[in-house]
């Protein structure tokens, strides 16, 4: 896609201040101790809780798989799977296609996104301290370019407004429309399985012809301009681009209807959520036509790759609070060079041993009710720092 002309302006500041001093200095590391302590709190409860929900999302699909009914090829509706959890694939169904008056935009489709964009002042700042005549001084270069934004981007705090004012307002909004309607077969899709319908695809605009130039509307490169000239936009120029998700008709345009593959509990003539006996609830959809194992399987792969993310973010959590809670001890030493970098370095170290191993322990703790030789081999996972320790000490007493 061929980028659209940018401009782009600079310019810098310098601000003083006085270095600051020993207490100053102790008092930030105080604000960092109970910050710290309150990352760790933070830490705790998002790796304990993280895996019950494991847990509790795998038992669940543990009992889905062995309940689910597979419906028949012609999707027909049986009163005997009535409030049962059911597996089908088919072709997504609406009623009316979606429809955008403004630029006679029609597509049969499950959701319709309008996408508006404004060509807008962008303000980046890029600052370094350096010292100078016994002070610490801060450069601050701020660098202005003109770029589409999806949002309102307000120039009053800009360093410099004059030259770079921005519109308060765009002339168009963006505004994503749903199909009321949604249905499989005979079945009715819920909301909530109308919600994962989000496989946006852009809207081809090939073929839509070129407007009257008193309206400045174009259409170039997928997009409708409000501006005479694409190609050199100015601030304040506007730009819409169209995607859609679940394709529903069997039109030559933009393509056939999507297939879909659900499993959820069937109500009468609707799909609903099913509630497990582990307190989970299953609602599931995948844009592709998948059997009842793959569907589970990818489901399995999902909350192990939700689990070991939650569980990174927990670690990092950890860190950060044991760091910032132990920065005080580098606050204490750091007018001295030599013992400030091996005091930073040790406290780098035990951070990232502690947290590691506190870690493990809040895990561990969150497998004893489940599965108690899993959380014993954690444990002694956690705990090997500890040991290593213990049999080097009486090593080095020996040399």
């Amino acid at each position: 896609m061929t980028e659209a002309f940018s401009a782009s302006e600079q310019h810098a500041r310098v601000h003083s201040r006085k270095s600051a001093g020993f207490l100053e200095r102790l008092g930030d590391s105080t604000g960092g101790v109970i910050a710290g302590l309150c990352l760790f709190t933070l830490s705790v409860y998002l790796l304990f809780t993280n895996e019950g929900r494991a847990v509790r999302t795998a038992l669940s699909l543990d009992e889905g798989l062995s309940q689910v009914v597979s419906l028949a090829a012609d999707l027909s509706l049986d009163p005997e799977n009535n409030n049962r959890l059911v597996h089908l694939s088919g072709k997504l169904q609406t009623g009316q296609p979606l429809y955008d008056p403004n630029y006679s935009v029609s597509v049969h489709a499950v959701k319709l996104k309008r996408q508006v964009e404004m060509y807008q002042w962008v303000e980046y700042t890029e600052s370094r301290d350096f010292k100078e005549n016994g002070e610490t001084k801060t450069e601050t270069t701020y660098t202005y370019n003109t770029e589409w934004k999806s949002e309102v981007i307000s120039s009053r705090h800009f360093d410099q407004e004059v030259g770079h004012m921005n519109p308060s307002a765009m002339a168009v909004e963006s505004v994503t429309v749903v199909a009321p309607d949604v249905w499989v077969g005979q079945l009715f899709l819920s909301k909530g399985l109308i919600e994962q319908i989000n496989d946006f695809q852009t809207l081809s605009l090939k073929g839509f012809p070129v407007f009257d130039a008193n309206t400045f509307l174009t259409v170039y490169e997928d997009y409708f301009y409000h501006t005479a000239n694409p190609r050199r936009p100015e601030v304040g120029d506007v730009r819409v681009m169209f995607t859609y998700a679940g394709l529903s008709g069997d039109g030559l345009f933009p393509g056939p209807a999507h297939k879909v593959s659900i499993v959820a509990m069937q109500q009468g003539d609707k799909l609903m959520p099913y509630k497990t006996r582990s307190g989970d609830t299953l609602e599931i959809l995948y844009m592709d036509e998948l059997s009842v194992e793959e569907v589970f399987a990818k489901e399995h792969q999902l909350n192990n790759m939700k689990t070991w993310a939650f569980r990174v973010g927990g670690w990092a959590l950890m860190f950060l609070g044991i760091s910032l809670t132990t920065r005080i001890i580098y606050t204490l030493v750091d007018w001295v060079p030599v013992v400030r970098e091996l005091v930073s370095l040790g406290l780098k170290m035990f951070a990232l041993i502690i947290s590691s191993s506190l870690s493990l322990l809040v895990i561990a703790v969150g497998w004893v009710f489940y599965r108690p030789l899993v959380a014993a081999l954690i444990t002694a996972l956690a705990l090997l720092p500890v040991l290593i320790g213990r049999t080097r000490a009486p090593f080095k007493k020996t040399q």
